[in-house]
């Protein structure tokens, strides 16, 4: 039997200075089904939920919004709470230092004459955390949980509002599998034994197949079709990622990551008995004699879970940034180096491109030529002086060497997509004049097609001598992209593997052998 439309968005058009970043976009959402939109970075997904949740309020764009069978007009994200439409974004809105039952109702107290009944708060949460497995004390504070557990608490705290839609933005962008995998489930459930409609935004193409009813794929502001999604009896989906990919990007992608026929040289960056110190439990190892070799031309691959060790590893070789108590030896082309500093990390030729690009990799509200180039400014400068005319070539270099989309090099990095602002972390990292290049996470959160192009600016890299350490939770991504595999457990290096004829079976069992 046919489900009925809960949510229908009508033609909805939203232009920004310059550009128009939703063009009659068409959106259905029926009761009982978890909705995944997919597109490109830039493509309008968060544009689209930023309207429906309120952010941009009515007035604000054309279009209609029908909820219920009514037609909404909301203000605000009060309005489209209390009409039942509740979004939880990529970064977690939680007060750390909060306990879950807090958090759960801030904003909406259970309270009494302005006096807070603590015994109902408790019990509220408890009722709502019950239908989510959460099992946990309502008092504790969020921050001694896991990211997957106070993604659960942001979800609880939706159901606390009565949430008849969810809008999940890249919800399992920052878990490991397992913890995607629960969420997942809960999102089946939420479905299937409270009536709770889905909608997901997400770059990660096997949870869409494995979770979604139907898939609305938007492309450069437009609605370019809705899929419905079959399943056989083992639950197999009848979309394939190949067949979402081509509606996200326009063409097929016949191989995710590019091939790289590049020769690879003599060893760059050597690490050896390399042991470092948790700072916050200064008895207890964060890594433990460690040693790996890098070679020019060569992308070495870092794999292993959440808690491996392998950012700890990445961000203490960058001039000691992280860890106490370090021992053991960095070499760069056989000489021994103390790096205990970031500057003389870039001075002898390393760069880190962080995980975490809005909050360490990039300045959000300088442009993209001042981001550009500040990790090395005296490259054009003369003393204290900034020579705007030298910034500005470089910048508009890097730009069209990277293919950053954006109207201007004096555009805000904030206001580009993450892809692009992805590659402008990039650039200002090559504009450093690097030999080691550490990448960690590079591509989450990223489009497919964004990611490809990042695979291939990195190919080029190492085509052109540089040496690169990929750090990735994707294993596909591990195993596609590198030329050796170090499997890392518990802050210790369990197997050396070759690249492409490693397997995910292969590597989950070094994984788990610590």
């Amino acid at each position: 039997m046919e489900q009925a439309i809960l949510l229908e968005m009508k033609n909805i058009t939203k232009t920004f200075p310059g550009v128009k970043a939703l063009d009659k976009v068409n959106l259905k959402v029926r009761q009982r089904e978890i909705h995944a939109l997919v597109g490109e970075n830039g493509a309008g997904k968060s544009t689209l939920m930023n309207i429906l949740s309120g952010v941009y309020p009515y007035g604000d764009y054309e279009g209609q919004i029908e909820f219920g069978g009514k037609t909404c007009a909301f203000t605000d994200i009060k309005q489209s709470e209390k009409a039942g439409i509740v979004i939880i974004h990529q970064e977690l809105t939680l007060s750390p230092f909060l306990s879950i039952a807090e958090n759960m109702f801030i904003g909406d107290e259970r309270a009494r004459y302005n006096i807070i009944n603590w015994d109902k708060t408790r019990d509220d949460a408890l009722v709502y955390m019950q239908k989510l497995g959460l099992d946990e004390d309502p008092n504790i504070p969020v921050n001694k949980f896991g990211v997957g557990k106070q993604q659960l608490v942001e979800i609880a705290k939706a159901l606390a509002k009565n949430a008849k839609v969810l809008i999940l933005d890249e919800p399992t962008s920052a878990l490991n599998e397992k913890d995607s995998e629960h969420l997942l489930q809960i999102l089946r459930e939420l479905r299937d034994q409270h009536d709770i409609s889905s909608v997901i935004i997400s770059h990660k193409l096997n949870e869409i197949a494995a979770v979604a009813d139907s898939i609305t794929i938007l492309r450069d502001g437009k609605t370019i079709e809705t899929l419905e999604v079959e399943r056989d009896a083992e639950g197999k989906a009848s979309i394939s990622e190949d067949r979402i990919i081509k509606g996200m990007v326009g063409r097929e992608i016949t191989d995710r990551f590019p091939k790289r026929n590049n020769v690879i040289g003599d060893v760059v960056f050597e690490l050896k008995n390399w042991t470092v110190y948790n700072p916050e439990d200064p008895d207890r190892k964060k890594l433990d004699d460690i040693n790996l070799t890098v070679r020019a031309g060569e992308v070495v691959g870092l794999a292993g879970l959440v808690g491996a060790g392998r950012t700890e590893l990445a961000t203490s070789v960058f001039g000691k940034y992280y860890g106490i108590g370090i021992t053991g030896k960095t070499l760069v082309n056989g000489k021994e180096l103390n790096l205990n500093s970031i500057p003389k990390a870039i001075e002898n030729g390393i760069a880190y491109v962080t995980e975490n690009r809005k909050e360490f990799g990039l300045v959000l509200i300088e442009t993209t030529k001042e981001n550009t180039t500040m990790a090395k400014l005296k490259k054009i400068a003369k003393g204290s002086v900034i020579n705007e005319h030298e910034e500005i070539l470089a910048a508009e270099a890097y730009r069209k060497r990277l293919n950053i989309k954006t109207p201007s090099i004096l555009q805000l990095a904030g206001n580009l997509s993450g892809g692009n602002q992805q590659k402008v972390v990039l650039a200002k990292w090559l504009f450093s004049d690097p030999r080691i290049l550490i990448l960690d996470e590079p591509t989450r959160g990223i489009d497919v097609g964004a990611k490809y192009e990042i695979y291939l600016i990195i190919n080029e890299l190492a085509a052109q001598g540089m040496a690169c350490i990929l750090i990735s939770s994707e294993m596909p991504e591990i195993i596609g992209m590198s030329d050796r595999i170090y499997v890392m457990s518990e802050g210790k290096i369990t197997a050396e593997l070759p690249g492409r004829t490693a397997t995910q079976e292969e590597i989950m069992r070094h994984i788990l052998s610590n």
